[in-house]
């Protein structure tokens, strides 16, 4: 890097990096890299030992009754908050609030919402079709990882 250059300058070929003040705005890529993280966070934040298969604050949060699945429908409604804020259309913000309204009912249910939580990612469901979107109508938030 030049010593002239801001660090946050992105040059040919170099990896791109943000800053975390960048993922406070409200600009398409700051959202995507937030709830990038945020879904990381809810669905895929730790692996269970034995079986690895990855697991979030979702599932956690929803072996906590009532509290626990509240508390996650809430940031699967944040998710389709961010949406309609960058302008997706209503039928796809309507398919992600079915995904938050299906992991919420069936969640609540005692045993089996836990089982359901643990096998249905409605916010990595809601991060695609977000992704789908910005990839379509604003490229350039696109992250290459190569």
């Amino acid at each position: 890097m030049n010593e002239r250059e801001p660090p946050n300058t992105i040059r040919p070929g170099a990896a791109r990096r943000y800053s975390p003040a960048a993922s406070l705005g409200r600009d398409p890529a700051a959202v995507r890299q937030r709830l990038e993280a945020l879904e990381r966070l809810l669905e895929r934040a730790f692996v269970v030992p034995g079986i690895n298969r990855p697991v979030g604050l979702d599932a956690l949060a929803g072996l906590v009754p009532v509290i626990g699945d509240l508390v996650t429908a809430g940031m699967g409604a944040y998710f389709v908050w961010e949406a309609r804020n960058l302008g997706l259309p209503k039928w796809k913000l309507a398919r992600m609030a079915g995904n938050v309204a299906l992991d919420t009912m069936i969640g609540a249910i005692p045993v089996a919402g836990d089982a359901f939580d643990f096998l249905f990612r409605s916010n990595t469901r809601n991060l695609r079709i977000l992704q789908k979107h910005l990839d379509r109508h604003y490229p350039e938030t696109r992250i290459l990882e190569g």
